[in-house]
């Protein structure tokens, strides 16, 4: 089993430097992942990226994807690698590039992976790595501030290396982002509504649920199981408030 590199994408959050977008463009070439998403970019100048992507990686370039909002620029995937140089009781385990590259192989099979970076200066937050389904932090000697594409070079890398050993794990088609994210809401209302988790702060109570479910990797049809249940709680609490039927959501 080879990995899918053409249902991989790198995903830049906020980079500072076009030259890095071109960089990051290049390096992707080189290990086979063609798909490039930047997401609200401090500067976009086509110049400066394609003067470091080189000839070779100009179609890599002309069709990578800008977005301005990182939950839509996410929301097609259906696994999301986090780079972090940090850890911490706030972030979850946090794994070596080449044991998550090894389970990507199984997982590109049938599903859109996204390796997710942020930016230069200070990398993914809390609230941003959320979305990620895998953490992972490159080893370093002491120093660990990576340039940006190097960042992505050593990711790639090993993801390529991966696929070139046999593998024989199978890993179901998963839910999208956009329906993880809309499960999420739904179910921090409905725990709100019967004080499972504080509403004062939902966010950080939520944190648990997320890292058991990333664990757990749900299918499309799982999430609506889920929802169906938070619905079905809906419904009785608002019965039992007699307050109506609750409200629907998409």
């Amino acid at each position: 089993m080879k990995v899918v590199l053409d249902n991989i994408a790198i995903v830049l959050h906020k980079p500072h430097f076009p030259e890095n977008i071109g960089a990051a463009a290049r390096v992707g070439l080189n290990m086979g992942i063609k798909r490039l998403v930047v997401v609200d970019p401090y500067k976009c100048d086509l110049t400066r990226v394609l003067k470091m992507a080189t000839h070779e990686a100009e179609e890599v370039v002309a069709q990578m994807e800008v977005v301005d909002d990182l939950e839509d620029g996410l929301a097609p995937f259906r696994y999301i690698v986090g780079t972090t140089a940090r850890t911490g009781s706030q972030r979850q385990t946090v794994r070596s590039p080449r044991a998550v590259a090894e389970e990507l192989v199984s997982i590109s099979q049938d599903n859109e992976v996204a390796l997710l970076f942020g930016p230069e200066d200070r990398g993914l937050s809390n609230a941003e790595l959320k979305y990620c389904h895998a953490l992972v932090t490159i080893p370093t000697a002491g120093f660990s501030s990576l340039n940006l594409a190097q960042a992505v070079m050593v990711l790639a890398y090993e993801v390529l290396v991966a696929g070139a050993e046999p593998h024989e794990s199978f890993t179901p088609r998963l839910a999208s982002s956009k329906e993880l994210e809309n499960m999420y809401r739904h179910l921090t209302d409905t725990l709100a509504k019967i004080h499972f988790i504080n509403p004062e702060n939902p966010d950080y109570w939520m944190k648990s649920v997320r890292r058991f479910f990333s664990r757990v990797g749900l299918r499309a049809r799982e999430v609506k199981i889920v929802r169906g249940i938070c619905r079905q709680i809906d419904w009785y609490c608002d019965r039992r408030l007699g307050s109506g039927s609750s409200t629907e959501r998409k």
